[in-house]
């Protein structure tokens, strides 16, 4: 296959993946996908934040896996725990030794109230991915890191309270930390792990 023409199915894949997972979202808006000068979707780069330990990491968190990474919050009421369910299943479908080589990596876009404690709690649930490895930051940090991401989010008001709108897209990262594909999260569990280990493959 030509190389314009494997960057155009992918870049397609990418457009079509925001706007499921935008739609999941009533509020949400789509982010603007760019592409570099050879041509794949500008997915992804480096960033500082803290993880669910308190312990500062940066994007090397990425390398030697393939990463699921996905944006939400922990008072999310409906999208996160579903996708974070769904990538609970797919990763006990996976091959044993994928399993071993496969992370999912949540990112939160509140971080006012998703404290490193607050994400560890959360994330132990027995349904989601076992250690799954939850990420925060400063204000600043986190609109860096879904910047670079491609990632829209927001704050709005319910009540004495507030939700977070925010694009819901699953990125698969390869083991250097690069953008692969987006994950087709409409799937079943064993088809999305198919989908991980085709790109493990190299059949992304």
């Amino acid at each position: 296959m030509k190389r314009g023409v494997l960057w155009i199915g992918l870049l397609a894949a990418l457009i079509l993946a925001v706007g499921v997972g935008v739609a999941l979202r009533p509020h949400a808006t789509s982010p603007t996908t760019t592409t570099t000068a050879s041509g794949p979707p500008a997915i992804g780069g480096p960033f500082t934040l803290v993880s669910d330990t308190g312990a500062r990491v940066d994007q090397n968190i990425l390398k030697g896996k393939w990463s699921a990474v996905f944006f939400g919050y922990t008072y999310c009421p409906d999208v996160c725990p579903t996708t974070l369910t769904a990538l609970g299943g797919a990763t006990q479908a996976l091959d044993p030794d994928d399993a071993k080589a496969f992370q999912v990596v949540f990112i939160t876009v509140d971080p006012a109230r998703d404290t490193p404690a607050q994400l560890k709690r959360y994330l132990s649930a027995d349904s989601f991915p076992k250690h799954a490895v939850g990420l925060t930051g400063t204000p600043g940090q986190i609109a860096a890191v879904a910047k670079a991401y491609r990632v829209f989010y927001q704050k709005v008001p319910q009540g004495d309270s507030y939700v977070m709108d925010h694009t819901a897209i699953v990125y698969l990262m390869n083991p250097q930390g690069q953008f692969v594909t987006p994950l087709d999260m409409t799937k079943s569990p064993p088809e999305i792990a198919h989908q991980i280990e085709g790109a493990m493959g190299g059949q992304a």
